[in-house]
């Protein structure tokens, strides 16, 4: 069976340990991107039809806002199946204590039956918390890792040594 990694993660104006800055690849698509190309595994990009504001300010609001209402975003370019993979790595960014709604909107888009999900998170200071605990309603979840935004550019022996662990 193939693996794949799944991932959700945002450009633009990013907060970076105390300040703002516009970056042009996202933190956690280079996590994905690292992981990918160490497992051999496909790549997927959980986009939302409607992306958050490009200024971050404004994507806090918005994300916080659709968190609040419990918003499932519809995505673009969804896969039609997940049934070819046994394995999955899913990224995302951490928002409020879990995951962008648009992973949501994966998550629940197709039966996760034997399927062993493997979460990697990106965030500035909150770790996983509860996001495991979170996908676990969904799936099979494996030992995460979660990475510093900040960080990740130079994450690539600690990534291996959680691919290597699990």
């Amino acid at each position: 069976m193939k693996k794949l990694v799944a991932y959700y993660s945002r450009a633009d104006e990013n907060y970076f340990g105390g300040t703002k800055k516009y970056i042009e690849v996202g933190n956690t698509e280079k996590a994905a991107k690292m992981i990918a190309d160490m497992i051999g595994a496909e790549l997927y990009k959980i986009e939302q039809n409607h992306p958050y504001s490009a200024d971050y300010d404004t994507c806090v609001k918005e994300a916080k806002d659709d968190l609040k209402n419990n918003v499932r975003p519809k995505l673009k370019n969804m896969l039609e199946s997940i049934d070819d993979y046994d394995e999955i790595y899913l990224g995302y960014p951490n928002y409020w204590g879990t995951m962008p709604m648009a992973v949501y909107t994966f998550l629940e888009s197709f039966d996760w039956s034997g399927k062993k999900v493997h979460p990697f998170c990106t965030h500035e200071g909150s770790g996983l918390t509860s996001t495991e605990s979170d996908i676990q309603k969904y799936a099979e979840v494996m030992k995460g890792i979660a990475i510093r935004g900040s960080d990740v550019d130079t994450s690539q022996n600690r990534i291996k040594e959680w691919l290597i662990k699990k």
